[in-house]
């Protein structure tokens, strides 16, 4: 069973354009990528869990802010390439992200050298326009920004 995540997107209406919020992935491996390598907040999730609940709960631990009311609106799945299946959920809100604090994990750092070091899960959240959305987002990702589009136009 391959793994699976679930995550959700927030979007706003700008005066001129719909924004998304959108994550960078902390850590040593991605502290010098960034198009293609922004992610919606999001986390893996077992069998035994409803997607929707390990989204708002992935949300909190990455974003360490409350998940805004607000309708669900399901974006469906997407397969990364390394086989991982990601279901999103978007929520249409305007989140003050200034006190955006994520959780942070442990890893050896550097490579074998027996030493530990803690990094953030999420270095960095922004709101961005749509079109910047698509350059910053993980390629797969970006189905879901398609899917925004389409659910918000019905």
């Amino acid at each position: 069973m391959p793994k699976r995540s679930a995550g959700l997107l927030l979007f706003r209406q700008s005066a001129t354009a719909t924004e998304v919020l959108i994550a960078h992935p902390g850590g040593p491996f991605w502290a010098r990528k960034d198009d293609g390598a922004w992610s919606i907040p999001k986390g893996e999730y077992g069998d035994d869990e409803d997607p929707l609940v390990a989204a708002r709960r992935e949300f909190v631990e990455e974003l360490g802010l409350d998940v805004p009311a607000g309708e669900v609106i399901e974006l469906g799945e997407v397969k990364q390439s390394g086989g991982k299946l990601v279901i999103a959920f978007a929520i249409e809100a305007d989140l003050d992200i200034t006190d955006s604090v994520s959780n942070t994990f442990e890893m050896e750092w550097p490579p074998k050298s027996g030493k530990m070091a803690a990094f953030p899960e999420v270095d960095r959240v922004a709101w961005f326009d749509l079109d910047t959305a698509r350059i910053k987002l993980n390629k797969v990702q970006r189905d879901f920004l398609d899917r925004l589009v389409a659910a918000s136009a019905e």
